[in-house]
């Protein structure tokens, strides 16, 4: 059967990968794909921009798309999936209802504290006089966040009244996230090890994926202004079978019950950012209603089970008899991005170097890429993913930085320090 993946980003061309090499697929079909997906075997990109729903849904009745992948959250938000069953079209991914989780800072934090489920004290504002209010009082830093979509930037980690009451302007009066900014959400800051922690569901059950961590932060040290995610790592060398079993029932589980109980069973990627605390506890960070970018490079690297299978048995509510396989490797990936990024930044570097990465142990995914006169140009804000695998952290981050190191454009930059907490760790305890 053929395969259609929504989006045009690197977790996009990661699943692309992924699903050709399914022996169910025929062809896998990106719309609109990006100049990595563009040269894959059995990978076909289709001029269709992922906010088209319509023309989304005709092409996938045309050719008689046997499974459709949503990866961003912005269709998702916006209905695809409803548009899809309502066309009777195959479709993995949460309804507008579910996608609420990830579309709603709001929703997402009600629902948590209505079902008891751990998460960091916190009040929501449409009024900045209100929010500023609500902020004298509060202690330093606080987490200023936008309730809507705004592409992994609508965080801002405020270290002092005035970054926060800067931020909440920026949001609520000079609208910088739009929409998205209408409304924010003031959180308490928490410290401890993050973790993204992603489950497939399909309205019932829960199948984990590996547990993953994310780098968001631009620079070195965890510093500079939150990203849509500058590489992460699997599997973080904390979590072990016994947290991620209180994961499950203290967070992934009950999760599902409450968005059941509200009448939108969840059925799609569930992902969960999670801060593990010094005493031990979890709190919920943050619900996405998709696999995360960059998680989803290395997971996919190391998931040896069929995700077109994965994804079929949840569309039919058969994940609980399902198991997903994987190796035994280590897995790291490294955003290169455009310089200025997630700020204003220039285009159109030309991409040197993509052919001499060792591809025995190092994948290029392609993010922010276009071809232009036959060139791959740098097109984005976040261009590349260049993951590899190894036998442990200090390896696969070897492999991925030599990758890095092989490639070129005007304006490309990228963080030294992915993985570097792992293996500080794991450094320790030895």
């Amino acid at each position: 059967m053929d395969v259609l993946i929504v989006g045009s980003g690197g977790r996009e061309h990661a699943l692309a990968w992924k699903a050709a090499q399914s022996a169910l697929t025929g062809t896998v079909y990106v719309a609109p794909g990006n100049a990595g997906t563009a040269n894959e075997p059995k990978v076909v990109n289709v001029a269709i921009a992922a906010d088209a729903l319509d023309a989304l849904c005709r092409f996938a009745k045309e050719h008689t798309i046997g499974l459709t992948i949503v990866g961003p959250e912005a269709p998702l938000a916006a209905g695809i999936v409803d548009r899809f069953k309502q066309a009777r079209v195959p479709v993995f991914g949460p309804t507008q209802a579910a996608a609420q989780i990830e579309s709603s800072k709001s929703f997402c934090k009600a629902l948590l504290r209505q079902y008891g489920i751990a998460t960091a004290n916190y009040q929501s504002f449409d009024n900045e006089q209100a929010a500023d209010r609500y902020l004298q009082k509060h202690s330093m830093p606080v987490v200023v966040k936008a309730d809507g979509l705004a592409a992994g930037k609508g965080v801002v980690v405020a270290q002092n009244y005035q970054e926060a009451r800067a931020a909440i302007h920026a949001m609520l009066s000079a609208e910088q996230f739009g929409k998205a900014g209408r409304r924010v959400v003031l959180e308490d800051f928490l410290v401890g090890e993050e973790v993204s922690f992603i489950c497939m569901a399909d309205g019932k059950s829960l199948l984990p994926l590996a547990s993953c961590q994310d780098h968001k932060a631009r620079d070195d040290g965890d510093r500079g202004p939150n990203t849509g995610g500058m590489g992460a790592y699997t599997p973080p060398p904390w979590v072990d079978q016994r947290l991620h079993q209180r994961v499950m029932d203290e967070v992934m589980r009950p999760t599902m019950a409450a968005l059941q109980a509200e009448d939108a069973p969840f059925v799609g990627f569930l992902y969960a950012g999670l801060m593990i605390l010094p005493d031990g506890q979890i709190s919920v960070l943050e619900f996405n209603c998709r696999l995360g970018d960059p998680e989803t490079q290395p997971i996919l690297m190391r998931l040896n089970t069929d995700l077109v299978e994965l994804c079929l048995a949840a569309i039919n509510q058969d994940l609980h008899n399902t198991t997903a396989d994987w190796q035994m490797q280590s897995a790291l990936g490294v955003v290169m991005a455009n310089h200025g990024y997630p700020g204003a930044y220039q285009t159109g570097g030309v991409i040197h170097g993509l052919e001499t990465v060792d591809a025995a142990h190092t994948k290029v995914f392609h993010a922010g890429t276009s071809v232009v006169e036959g060139l791959v140009q740098a097109t984005g804000g976040r261009v590349l993913c260049v993951t590899a695998l190894g036998a442990d952290i200090h390896q696969a981050q070897r492999r991925a930085y030599q990758g890095c190191a092989q490639i070129s454009w005007e304006g490309a930059f990228y963080r030294k320090d992915i993985g570097q907490r792992a293996r500080m760790r794991l450094k320790a305890n030895t």
